[in-house]
């Protein structure tokens, strides 16, 4: 039978319970174990795809179409597994599904509440994911904090739910942080407060994982342990970590995964963790700095482009290289005018996005790129970026735009999709999810898939218009990759440039930290070429070969 395992968050938000999460699957994995992720946000939003990335960081897109918490991103990038919609569970979603069964009469004439349909919901929800997945573990992600109202419901169907399918076969991991104080302690005492008011919930944590910015001592654990009536071995100690992907290792060598294992009575080999190891070797070991550039309007919050700067940092470690990542706001390329910003880099990423703001900075860092022969990566507005500056140059003038940013424009280089134009609603209506894409022969796309045909994930209404496929090919542009009826430009690159490619799909989405994408280790590669051609890396340095 199918194993839960529950993590919940307490003390404060932004605690690191989705790394947690994703690390604790990447330990089992090791261990043989076939482990499915579950996200539940208590918002009311049916997903993410209409919220500000401020709000909420970047929006992740399964190959079904899901959009999705940014902590996908992190599961599958930790447990190397493709999720699906169902893997991110939101208030708004059972909402949505418990009042459509009330109008249908599902309920025959009862009263609705919180108890039992909307938990009987969110179990369901948690059970299709097993039953879909067939894992072994299933990891079940609560968001929110303990004590926060909107997470009510959820924590009181993880309660139901050991009781439902057995108390031998559900885990609740708890994790809180253990703050310090103006003398330098680390204090217990918030996470005494968090574990009561989990268990005033009816939830007794079995593992707790404590958050610190040190090393926890013995002394620590053995008092939360007596006072949150946990066994001291099961007290976990989680000090900052030196990166992300240190965490797995970390938290096997202290003995979250035998305990796990134990706690759950399960069968699991030895733990085979050579590839983590031998990433943080290969992290550790980077030694050739890399400048590179990421043009976006909401820089100030990097989650916003998490999965973007996840994928650059995945191809330049293969590469041996430090990735030194230069946030760049697009805004003041576009107010200043001037490319200050951009001077001195080795690569220059222009990243997805909506709306016209910012984008003639994108446009200008793609100038740039041009007309500099920067190693230059456009990804889904990166690609239109790229298209509208390109046919201002061919077209002698600057009224070439996309409809998005100028309905009126006489030149819609980039215009919606047909089958987008009667769409009213916003919220997952866009052109989402897996497509094939088609690549065309002594390209560099071609040459950096090894492969004809690839499927990618896209995340966009609007796309390249083809009444101008003619006169950008004079100008050099490649339309080196289309969907298979050749209707959709999925990929475009300039004749005469070391790296200038643009994707309207969205790459990043399929990195992983052993296995990076091929275009983004394409164009890392040109980055170091471009390096070291201009004399900012040690040309004698060994590259470790790209892992493919």
């Amino acid at each position: 039978m199918t194993k839960f395992v529950f993590v919940t968050g307490g003390v404060t938000s932004s605690l690191g319970k989705g790394i947690t999460a994703s690390s604790l699957g990447a330990i089992l994995a090791a261990r043989g174990l076939s482990v499915a992720s579950l996200k539940m946000d208590p918002y009311l939003n049916v997903d993410p795809g209409t919220m500000s990335p401020y709000q909420h960081g970047e929006v992740f897109v399964t190959e079904d179409g899901g959009e999705s918490d940014l902590d996908l991103g992190h599961y599958e990038r930790f447990i190397d597994r493709n999720l699906t919609r169902g893997s991110n569970l939101t208030t708004g979603q059972i909402y949505n599904a418990v009042i459509a069964k009330e109008r249908r009469g599902d309920y025959l004439g009862a009263t609705v509440q919180v108890i039992p349909h909307v938990t009987n919901e969110i179990k369901s929800r948690i059970h299709r994911v097993a039953r879909e997945a067939q894992a072994d573990i299933v990891l079940v992600e609560v968001g929110g904090t303990v004590g926060d109202i909107e997470s009510l419901p959820y924590l009181e169907a993880i309660r139901q739910f050991r009781n439902d399918v057995g108390r031998q076969n559900v885990l609740y991991v708890h994790l809180t942080l253990l703050p310090r104080v103006a003398t330098g302690e680390l204090k217990t005492k918030p996470t005494q407060h968090s574990v009561k008011e989990l268990r005033s919930i009816g939830i007794q944590p079995d593992i707790l994982v404590a958050r610190a910015d040190e090393a926890v001592d013995d002394e620590l654990r053995e008092k939360i342990a007596l006072f949150c009536d946990v066994k001291v071995e099961n007290v976990i100690p989680e000090p900052n970590a030196w990166s992300i992907y240190g965490v797995p290792t970390m938290l096997e060598d202290v003995g979250l995964g035998r305990i796990v294992v134990k706690e759950l009575g399960l069968e699991a080999k030895e733990p085979d963790l050579a590839a983590w190891r031998t990433l943080e070797d290969r992290i550790r070991n980077a030694r050739i700095p890399l400048e590179i550039g990421l043009v976006g309007k909401y820089v100030m919050l990097s989650d916003a482009y998490l999965s973007v700067a996840e994928s650059v940092k995945h191809a330049a470690w293969a590469h041996g290289c430090e990735p030194r990542i230069r946030w760049i706001d697009s805004e003041r390329l576009e107010r200043g005018g001037d490319v200050e910003p951009l001077v001195g880099l080795d690569g220059i990423v222009v990243p997805g996005g909506f709306g016209y703001r910012g984008v003639e900075g994108k446009v200008q860092a793609a100038r740039y790129g041009r007309e500099h022969l920067v190693p230059t990566l456009g990804l889904c507005m990166g690609l239109q970026c790229m298209v509208i500056e390109l046919a201002r140059t061919a077209l002698g003038n600057e009224d070439a735009n996309s409809t998005e940013f100028d309905a009126f424009t006489p030149h819609p280089v980039i215009d919606l999709l047909p089958e987008q134009r009667d769409v009213t609603e916003k919220g997952g209506t866009m052109r989402l999810g897996s497509y094939p894409c088609v690549l065309q022969e002594g390209t560099l796309a071609h040459k950096a898939y090894g492969q004809p045909i690839v499927l990618e994930r896209h995340r966009h209404r609007f796309e390249f218009n083809n009444a101008y496929r003619e006169l950008l090919a004079t100008h050099g542009m490649r339309f080196s990759g289309l969907s298979p009826d050749g209707r959709l430009v999925e990929i475009v690159e300039l004749r005469d440039h070391p790296f200038y490619l643009g994707t309207q799909y969205h790459p990043e989405f399929k990195s992983r930290p052993h296995r990076p994408h091929p275009l983004f280790a394409a164009f890392i590669d040109a980055a170091l070429a471009h390096a070291r051609a201009n004399g900012r890396a040690d040309a004698q340095a060994p590259v470790r070969e790209a892992v493919r």
